[in-house]
């Protein structure tokens, strides 16, 4: 089998091509894919080439770890069946040399039936969101976990994290952006400049911005035995002053990616409809144009969210 995919061919080289399929296994799914999504996280590092160190990385590689479709060929006893539609986190299902890191960006999919997520096929473009919306999720899950007061980063993820706080039963949390043109579409919640916050006592401080540098100005916001939980990706070293972290007796929790009990505990937040993932999506380019598309996603601050859509793609 051949399949359309995304190649990253180095650092900021983006096109489309053609790639050979590996052959389905026992316990395999085909999906043809509809959408997936761009992530500004860690796509981005490798897109500008500052990724660190990282368990299968290298050039060439289909990126992506969003993606949603339909199984049209399904191994017996997965419990799947053609028509079904499901969310991948990638593949790594390409011939040639071509690595799969993630390995969403493609028309077609193999993939174990164990990795991926059914989701009604009414969800749209959404369903490729349920990665990051898990991943909020997972920052926000476990043994005595405060809820964020104060979210850091108005994006996809920092909207989601506030969007699940409402919908476990926490007060609404603050949320810090600096950029205006993302103050916008808080629905439950107020979004601010930093510098028009007075606040410094804050119990739970996620920071959802990834950006360096910030810890001590975080650690002065947050009220005695406090917690800081980094939710984003930092391609440099974290580091912060200690007599103040001290003297705040702060708390360092670091959330990682999701888990597969996240995926079925956020779809069942969707299906119930405590959770919305509307207004999350801002852009939206045919496969064809993945090179624009993925330049948009990284350079353009009013791209929330980037969606390549498959479904035309041969």
């Amino acid at each position: 089998m051949e399949t359309q995919v995304v190649i990253m061919s180095g650092p900021k080289a983006i096109s489309t091509g053609i790639a050979g399929l590996t052959d389905p296994g026992p316990g395999d799914l085909v999906v043809d894919i509809a959408y997936s999504g761009i992530s500004t996280g860690t796509e981005k590092l490798f897109w500008l080439g500052t990724m660190p160190p990282f368990p299968g990385m290298g050039y060439p590689l289909v990126p992506g770890y969003e993606s949603f479709g339909e199984v049209v060929q399904a191994a017996p006893d997965t419990g799947f069946r053609p028509g079904d539609h499901v969310f991948i986190p990638g593949a790594n299902c390409f011939t040639g040399g071509l690595r799969g890191l993630f390995g969403g960006a493609s028309k077609r999919l193999v993939t174990a039936a164990s990795r991926v997520c059914r989701l009604d096929p009414a969800i749209g473009p959404e369903g490729a969101l349920l990665a990051l919306a898990a991943t909020a999720r997972h920052a926000l899950a476990g043994f005595d976990n405060a809820l964020p007061d104060l979210i850091v980063g108005h994006g996809t993820l920092g909207r989601l994290l506030a969007r699940l706080t409402l919908a476990a039963g926490g007060k609404p949390p603050m949320v810090w952006e600096t950029n205006p043109a993302r103050r916008t579409g808080a629905v439950g919640y107020e979004v601010l400049d930093p510098e028009a916050d007075p606040r410094r006592d804050y119990k739970a401080i996620y920071d959802a911005s990834g950006a360096p540098g910030l810890i001590d100005q975080l650690v002065g916001r947050l009220g005695k035995g406090g917690e800081l939980v980094l939710c984003g990706f930092y391609t440099v070293p974290v580091s912060f002053a200690f007599v103040p972290a001290f003297m705040k007796e702060m708390r360092l929790r670091i959330a990682a990616e999701w888990q597969l009990a996240d995926l079925s505990a956020t779809r069942a937040l969707i299906e119930s409809g405590a959770l919305s993932l509307e207004g999350l999506i801002t852009h939206r380019r045919p496969a064809a144009e993945a090179a624009e598309a993925y330049q948009t996603a990284f350079e353009d601050p009013d791209c929330l969210k980037m969606i390549l859509d498959w479904k035309d793609a041969k």
